[in-house]
This record gives C-alpha cells, sequence and structure tokens, in this order.
C-alpha cells in the first residue's frame, strides 16, 4: 500500500487550512496513494490563545470538513486527520476522522488528554470512551491513535491484537526539551512490539516538531521527515509484517490479556 504523509503548520483561518489539506489530498492521489494522513488538529491553530479550539471547532457536518468532503468525492483514497468537533456541553471533543469518496468512514475520539508538560488539553476537551474499529484501507487493517495516545502502550497491543497491521498516529508533538527524542522511541516502540507499521505524522511550525515517519515492523525507520513543510510517501508491504510476526511472534507470544479501557 502506498501512503503519503502531509505535514505542515496549521493557521489560524481555518480556510486556509481546507486549501492546504485539499491541494495534499489532490497531489497524494495524483501519486496513486491510498491513504493520506495529515496531522492532529489541522482545523485551526492560534499558539497564543489556549482556549481558540473552542473558538474554533465545527461539527462534521460543518464548512470545513464539508470541503473535504466534496473533494474526495471521485477519489479513492482515505485521507485521516483530526478536528476538534463541539459539544452540546460547550467543550469540544478530539476527533480522528477518515474520509474516502465523500464520506466520513470512521471517527475516532481521541482516549488520553493530554495534561502533562505544563499543558492541559482536559481544561476544553472531553476524553473519548471507546476504542476505536479498525478500518480497511488498501486491504490492510488500519488501527488509530491520537498524539498523546502513542504514550500508553495498551491502545496499541488492543489494535494490534484485534489485527491492526498499519497503526496511524495524527499528531501535534510540542517541542521541548527531550521531545525529539521521546517521539521517536515511543513511535518505534509502538510498531516494534506490535510488529505494525506505525504512520505518525507531526504538525510542524514555531510549536511543534515536525518529524513525520513511518516505522516499520521491525522496528526501522523507513521515511522521516524534518522540520518543515513537506508531503513524503511510503510503500507498506504486508509480506514485511508477515516475516516481522514469523520471526518475532510477540503477539502470538503474549501472557497477559487483551487490555480494556478502565470505567470513568
Amino acid at each position: 500500500m502506498k501512503i503519503a504523509m502531509g505535514q505542515f503548520a496549521v493557521e489560524r483561518d481555518w480556510q486556509l487550512n481546507a486549501a492546504t489539506c485539499i491541494r495534499l489530498m489532490a497531489d497524494a492521489a495524483a501519486a496513486e496513494a491510498e491513504l493520506l494522513v495529515l496531522p492532529e488538529a489541522v482545523l485551526a491553530r492560534d499558539n497564543s490563545d489556549a482556549d481558540f479550539v473552542l473558538k474554533a471547532a465545527q461539527p462534521l457536518d460543518g464548512p470545513f470538513v464539508s470541503q473535504l468532503l466534496a473533494a474526495s468525492r471521485n477519489s479513492r483514497l482515505t485521507t485521516m486527520m483530526s478536528v476538534p468537533v463541539p459539544t452540546a456541553d460547550g467543550r469540544a471533543l478530539n476527533v480522528l476522522i477518515a474520509i474516502r469518496a465523500g464520506e466520513v468512514v470512521a471517527r475516532y475520539d481521541k482516549l488520553h488528554l493530554y495534561d502533562a508538560f505544563a499543558v492541559k488539553e482536559s481544561k476544553n476537551i472531553t476524553a473519548g470512551e471507546q476504542v476505536p474499529a479498525l478500518i480497511e484501507v488498501g486491504g490492510m487493517k488500519v488501527g488509530l491513535m491520537t498524539c498523546y495516545d502513542v504514550r500508553f502502550p495498551e491502545l496499541a497491543r488492543r489494535l494490534a491484537i484485534e489485527g491492526a497491521e498499519v497503526l496511524v498516529l495524527p499528531s501535534a508533538w510540542l517541542r521541548g526539551p527531550l521531545k525529539e527524542m521521546h517521539w521517536e522511541v515511543l513511535v518505534t516502540a509502538r510498531a516494534l512490539e506490535n510488529t505494525c507499521y506505525l504512520v505518525a505524522v507531526g504538525e510542524c511550525g514555531p510549536r511543534n516538531i515536525g518529524n513525520s515517519m513511518v516505522v516499520d515492523p521491525l522496528g526501522v525507520a523507513v521515511v522521516k521527515a524534518a522540520e518543515a513543510p513537506t508531503l513524503l510517501y511510503a510503500e507498506l508491504d504486508a509480506a514485511r509484517i508477515a516475516y516481522a510476526r514469523s520471526v518475532l511472534p510477540v503477539l502470538e507470544n503474549r501472557r497477559f490479556a487483551r487490555p480494556e479501557l478502565k470505567e470513568s
């Protein structure tokens, strides 16, 4: 399966971000990619306003997603990203969506909120309550994760046990001491310990590191971005997954039961 990773810096104006997403979708489709992964929270960002996520949030039938759906209507490309979606109580959900052929074909409400390193995502965002279902893309089973989720091995393992061959991780990974190292270690570990491909796409710009990467089922980084906007491609090979799982049968050898969400 050919995949694309669209790394860019999210603007304050949602119309600009919609135009960027549509351009990346067109370029990925022209390159015959089957999957395009974009960063976390691509709808809009204002780094000077911690509450801007609530001001910018739109429902999934709002103008931002509607424009992307219209652009996807005549394409077999599946595009994944996360957007803030308002809730009835004046808060929002961080929703990862997969769109294809003019429809939202999957959604995942982020489980683990980034209350760490002096940031408190839970101030405005409500955590999800369900493990996401797998989605099939290009003949492969894909599991959905978002940013901070990568620090919690239970979700990746749960998705792998359920059959995921590819894990997708839209992110907005903050700059800071050791953060690039954390990113590479965690992305590599989640791929290797589950013998899955992991497609991790980060927002770039003044606040976040970029550094999008694909790691294969034996922990090899097959493509990596730097800190600037880019559109990168990689080939995911089912034979590589089969080989990794034959020589490193960690899913078969595990002694622990399937991870379950604890009651909130």
